[in-house]
């Protein structure tokens, strides 16, 4: 992943103007503190962690076990649920369900990390590889790792007319499904696409950078 940190660390994730804003602690098990400062409702959700609605300046605060890989932070937006929490997003779904225990549906910007890596670190980034749905501000607050990756764009207001979708923008490769954008190979350079994402977030990790 893009970015690092030793084993004691914290951060904030932000959705900007919307912005989800993330903090985690991170030591041993870590602690994820998600602000919602967009001007609208979102429905963050994390896997490990489940799912709660944010109103605008609510926070939220999530625990990622040591050893925790593949985890995951996203916002969900245009939600509706009923009392058991079953329903439906227009971006980053994830089975329609509040408490999320699977990956949301593209388009949603991520925020991932992994505990207790290599060498004891632990890694974070925020990701376009699934597209783009909010701004996202990822602090860690440590003595040692005290920046962290932002995506702050509304990429969705520039979005290439292939790649739209209600309420984001979609990464290619969901769109075509070729290597060329896909990358499947591992061998292929940078596309149109790819210079769009990354010219407006050059800090998010993406495909075909």
């Amino acid at each position: 992943m893009s970015s690092s940190s030793t084993s004691s660390a914290l951060s904030t994730l932000i959705f900007i103007p919307c912005l989800l804003l993330l903090t985690a602690a991170l030591a041993n098990a870590a602690k994820f503190t998600v602000t919602n400062q967009c001007s609208f409702t979102v429905w963050a959700a994390a896997v490990p962690g489940g799912g709660q609605k944010l109103d605008p300046g609510a926070s939220w605060t999530v625990t990622a076990k040591p050893g925790t890989t593949g985890g995951r932070i996203w916002a969900r937006t245009g939600c509706s649920f009923d009392a058991r929490g079953k329903g439906h997003c227009k971006t980053g779904d994830c089975g329609g369900v509040l408490a999320c225990t699977a990956y949301g549906a593209p388009p949603n910007t991520l925020a991932e990390f992994g505990l207790n890596q290599f060498s004891g670190r632990d890694f974070f980034d925020i990701s376009l590889v699934d597209g783009f749905n909010v701004p996202m501000n990822f602090l860690p607050d440590s003595g040692s790792c005290t920046k962290g990756p932002h995506c702050a764009a509304n990429v969705a207001a520039q979005c290439p007319s292939q790649l739209q979708a209600p309420g984001g923008c979609h990464n290619p490769c969901t769109v075509f499904k070729t290597d060329q954008y896909c990358c499947n190979s591992g061998s292929c350079g940078p596309t149109n696409y790819s210079k769009f994402f990354k010219n407006l977030c050059p800090q998010a990790a993406i495909i075909n950078p």
